[in-house]
């Protein structure tokens, strides 16, 4: 495998992942998806590199939604939010242990004078980020038959299938918080697949480095495939049936052949009582 046919399996696996189901987040376009120019709810889920925070702040300039909600405590990606947020906008003052969705409502109030409805603290993997969302718009008595959901590219498709499986009859909208194109380094396309030779184009605000990257997106496919080893109902139950391509199955195989390691393992750290790695920032 040469870098530039890796670039293109990588790429093909991060457009499936990286769902958006409107073109962008107004109100025209949540009219197409929903039938209503608003939502009830739109959630920023604090796994997603620090470009959420402008996507969820375009959007609520929109008025996208009746309630905003930031959710996230801590889950394997916070460290990396907490030091590219105080590297990239050194103004903000965050505690060590500052959760995600901390770290995000200072970065959309320093960075946009906004400030969201409400804030999940406690999640620390996609299942029970939407669990526990589900169980903080009950509380506070906030509607939510339509939900836009926002996540990091590399999640959105498993956030969508949590999203399904734990809050059924809820309509869902997608919107992955970036799209992200890699490419080999000029005069590298026909060199043996090496991740370190490969960039990102137009990278996005805390964008992952380009190996970091990679092994979230192999990681995700092997838990979206409804197997035996699989987080669907044919495996450990943790997330809704979800149709992987076999085309995207089929880059994942060559990916993980050609470059060895990047299939990344859920970290028992971050588990639920029911699943060890059910949404899976663990």
């Amino acid at each position: 495998m040469t870098n530039a046919r890796l670039a293109e399996d990588l790429n093909r696996i991060a457009a499936f992942l990286g769902v958006r189901d409107v073109a962008e987040l107004v109100p025209d376009e949540l009219e197409r998806s929903l039938g209503s120019r608003r939502a009830d709810v739109m959630a920023l889920f604090g796994g997603s590199i620090l470009a959420g925070g402008d996507v969820l702040a375009s959007a609520m300039r929109a008025g996208v939604a009746r309630t905003y909600v930031i959710v996230g405590g801590a889950g394997h990606t916070t460290g990396s939010l907490r030091s590219r947020a105080r590297a990239l906008c050194p103004e903000l003052t965050l505690a060590d242990d500052a959760p995600e969705a901390d770290v995000f409502a200072a970065y959309l109030e320093s960075r946009h004078g906004l400030s969201v409805d409400l804030l999940e603290r406690e999640s620390t993997n996609c299942g029970n980020n939407v669990t526990l969302l589900r169980d903080l718009l009950a509380r506070n008595g906030v509607r939510c038959d339509s939900l836009v959901l926002s996540q990091d590219a590399t999640m959105q498709r498993r956030m969508d299938a949590v999203a399904r499986r734990e809050m059924p009859g809820v309509a869902l909208v997608n919107f992955a918080t970036y799209s992200a194109l890699l490419a080999p380094r000029p005069g590298a396309e026909g060199l043996p697949a090496d991740v370190d030779d490969l960039v990102v184009g137009d990278a996005p605000l805390g964008m992952w480095d380009v190996r970091r990257y990679a092994t979230l997106l192999m990681g995700e496919v092997p838990r979206l495939v409804d197997d035996e080893r699989g987080y669907g109902p044919r495996g450990r139950g943790f997330i809704a049936h979800v149709d992987v391509p076999d085309e995207v199955r089929a880059a994942h195989a060559r990916v993980a052949a050609a470059v060895p390691g990047l299939v990344r393992v859920a970290n028992p750290a971050f588990a639920t009582s029911r699943a060890e790695g059910e949404g899976g920032r663990a």
